[in-house]
């Protein structure tokens, strides 16, 4: 899969979720990562692997993001399931985000400081622009913003080692280690 069209799906789906968030249209960000999961599973050697990878981002995300949503540092203007807990288009953000890391975000993997210091910076700027952008409220700045370098920068090692476990771009070889354990199953 090619790096641009991986990166560009990623940030049109993530453009979709924040501003879908803003404008009161939760659901066009799921709808987005529906597309673009769709994709990205037509286009990798074995699916399964990815889908798996795409869940456990979504689940770890969930867990993640409804932390700071009960501590009431930070708030979303929609898609709420509950007042204490991240909302659907967030989750689903995540899902899209795990696209990215056995494709674009390939280059970090064997790479855990500099996977910490990407999701450091890049984590807590993300959800910056998603405030600017809109979709989400810092109801505490200063507690938010630091909770997600640090949050961001254990988390980036971490799901480059998962994404190393589920990788479903690699090679002909796990294509047939996943058909063969599918046909066993």
């Amino acid at each position: 899969m090619g790096l641009l069209l991986n990166f560009g799906m990623f940030q049109a789906g993530w453009f979709s979720s924040v501003i879908g968030g803003a404008q009161q249209l939760p659901w066009l960000g799921p709808l987005a990562m529906l597309v673009v999961v769709a994709i990205h599973l037509y286009r990798v050697n074995a699916p399964r692997r990815e889908l798996t990878l795409i869940v456990l981002c979504g689940v770890i995300g969930t867990f993640f993001d409804s932390i700071l949503v009960a501590l009431g540092w930070v708030s979303y203007p929609s898609g709420l399931f509950s007042e204490s807990m991240a909302p659907y288009w967030i989750i689903t953000m995540w899902m899209l985000f795990a696209t990215t890391l056995n494709v674009s975000l390939r280059w970090l993997k064997g790479r855990p400081l500099l996977a910490m210091a990407l999701g450091f910076v890049s984590g807590p700027l993300t959800y910056f622009g998603g405030q600017k952008l809109g979709g989400i409220v810092f109801v505490d700045q200063q507690a938010a913003l630091l909770a997600l370098a640090i949050g961001w920068g254990v988390m980036m090692p971490a799901l480059m080692a998962l994404s190393d476990r589920f990788d479903g771009v690699g090679g002909k070889a796990e294509t047939r280690r996943d058909a063969a354990a599918a046909e066993a199953a």
